[in-house]
């Protein structure tokens, strides 16, 4: 029961198999599974994506939580997610788009999450990156810039919403032109 204690006094709803092995002090992995599997069937933890685990069920999820937390390094949000926010374009987006250091497609539940590989120069530079609730999320220009380094020639539906000037000063100080 102290294990379940342990997992209450941390405001965290996501823990990551490791993170539990080190909150727990278990170093045998059978260990660890046996009591993972045990925390499931009783519900304490609910089994999210490939070695990640949850307190709350599912649809308690933040979804921006959730995508931080399956790509389980730094990333933040833009592109597609921020523009479509923003009313920059009007189609409908399907996923949440990120950035990181590597590219992956994830999806939990009928979540989707597209993430993007961005140079690690470009990933950590700060500019036009804000942080809402503990997650850092790109500023529309921003998320313009990104996107035109994705594709150059991206087509934004509603450009007089974005302040191109500063989308052009974002791409050379971050290192894009």
């Amino acid at each position: 029961m102290y294990r379940i204690s342990k997992l209450i006094q941390f405001d965290r709803k996501l823990y990551h198999t490791n993170d539990l092995a080190l909150l727990w002090g278990i170093t045998n992995k059978q260990s660890l599974y046996m009591a993972l599997t045990r925390y499931i069937d009783k519900g304490v933890l609910f089994p999210v994506y490939k070695g990640l685990y949850s307190t709350v069920p599912l649809a308690d999820l933040d979804p921006l939580e959730l995508g931080k937390a399956v790509i389980h390094r730094y990333t933040y949000l833009t592109t597609e997610s921020v523009l479509a926010q923003a009313g920059v374009i009007s189609q409908a987006t399907f996923a949440y788009t990120f950035v990181s250091d590597i590219p992956k497609k994830a999806t939990v539940r009928n979540l989707t999450f597209l993430f993007r590989q961005l140079k690690r120069e470009y990933l950590l530079n700060p500019c036009g990156i804000v942080e809402q609730n503990g997650e850092f999320i790109a500023t529309p220009e921003r998320a313009a810039a990104d996107m035109l380094y994705f594709n150059h020639k991206y087509h934004f539906d509603v450009p007089e919403s974005l302040d191109m000037d500063l989308v052009a000063s974002l791409q050379k100080e971050i290192g894009y032109k």
